[in-house]
């Protein structure tokens, strides 16, 4: 059964479509677009139902992000990746989840995780300074999820290193306004973040690698709810990816209407075309593909989870690989039917090219890049230990 905030979105995607240029030309959502996402809930569905959330199985929840990105990929990239912040903070501390929730369940949470700054140790918390890239849709959240190292009292991480993600309130941090200048996704707004000297009280702060295994976080913050035990890097690539195949499967409807009637230079309809047909076939089967593997493999790891059970590495590494596989299957697919579309798809006020733009920024993520998630599957699928650093981001 479809959920009802996918049901939400289905409804209310022709007014994120009719805002998807004002949010391309803004460089961040349109208002109209905030309102449509805050709507239909797309932010609270991996949020704890404590605090309004719907704590929702994440196909569900992946379901929705592509049903915002096919009719806008940059508010779907945002709902992709601020929609995951919401699951982390339910592994949070009660204090610092109601200072975010308690008196607005609606409330936005920004992010990036790199651990771009320094966290040194001090009374009662930690001292933080660092600089940020890609705080997506970050123009319109309250608070911020940031990576850092912990470092000495010179600022220089430790040795052998310690991750955190550390959480600011909005006045402890500074957005870097002409920081996001891009040729896709830019209505995101992923903005840089600049933190000077700002004081981190312990209980905002929570340690990377118990967020990295899920059920260890979750059970210290006593989430009983089957969707907190899972591993932070299955959840974490799977709204971004969900974006991504969401933008191909916009893109390829959108090309659909185009091609009902064109007229080729040669005079002859595109209908008529076998060969055109037979490249939207493939493509289409393509996409659908790219987003049957990705939810699978995200069921498979809420299945186990659900019956008790850890997700093994050697699952979480092929779910990373299919994630990734995913992405760059779908960007593929709509490769060969942009490739098909003719010289007017090209023009700025046709949306074809806006979804193929943003298509393909969507790939620069470091999620999505190949080799490492690649590398260390197959080593696993062949009974090879991998190291330490193989590990990383799985």
């Amino acid at each position: 059964m479809t959920h009802e905030v996918v049901q939400q979105v289905e409804a209310l995607g022709p007014r994120l479509a009719a805002a998807a240029d004002e949010t391309e030309r803004l460089g961040k959502l349109s208002s109209d677009s905030v309102a449509v996402i805050r709507e239909a809930g797309v932010m609270r569905m991996l949020q704890p139902k404590d605090f309004g959330g719907f704590a929702a199985h994440p196909r569900d929840f992946a379901e929705a992000v592509m049903a915002v990105a096919k009719h806008c990929g940059a508010s779907g990239w945002v709902c992709g990746v601020g929609g995951v912040h919401p699951w982390e903070m339910a592994l949070c501390d009660k204090r610092v989840q109601e200072e975010v929730w308690g008196e607005d369940p609606d409330t936005w949470i920004a992010s990036p995780y790199m651990p771009s700054g320094v966290a040194v140790p001090t009374e009662g918390g930690y001292v933080l300074n660092g600089h940020w890239q890609f705080s997506s849709g970050t123009d319109h959240c309250q608070w911020i999820f940031l990576g850092a190292m912990v470092g000495d009292a010179e600022g220089t991480p430790l040795t052998p290193p310690r991750a955190l993600h550390v959480i600011l309130p909005r006045k402890d941090y500074t957005i870097v306004d002409d920081s996001w200048n891009v040729v896709g996704l830019k209505g995101t707004g992923s903005k840089d973040i600049i933190v000077s000297d700002a004081f981190i009280p312990s209980y905002r702060t929570i340690d990377a690698g118990e967020v990295a295994e899920g059920e260890i976080a979750a059970a210290r913050a006593g989430q009983t709810d089957t969707v907190y035990k899972l591993p932070f890097w299955s959840m974490f690539p799977l709204g971004i990816t969900a974006a991504v195949v969401g933008i191909c499967e916009g893109l390829l409807a959108l090309h659909l209407d185009y091609q009902r009637d064109r007229t080729m230079a040669i005079g002859s309809k595109v209908k008529d075309d076998p060969y055109i047909l037979y490249a939207i076939s493939e493509a289409s089967a393509e996409i659908a593909a790219a987003r049957t593997q990705l939810l699978d493999g995200i069921s498979r790891a809420y299945d186990l989870a659900d019956a008790g059970k850890s997700v093994p590495f050697e699952l979480r590494a092929v779910i990373r690989r299919n994630q990734v596989r995913s992405a760059w299957r779908a960007v593929s697919a709509a490769d060969e039917i942009f490739s098909r579309s003719g010289g007017n798809a090209l023009r700025m006020d046709k949306p074809l090219q806006r979804f193929w733009r943003d298509a393909h920024a969507g790939l620069h993520h470091a999620i999505h890049t190949a080799g490492p998630a690649y590398h260390t599957t197959a080593l696993t699928e062949m009974g090879v230990e991998p190291t330490p650093a193989q590990r990383v981001m799985i």
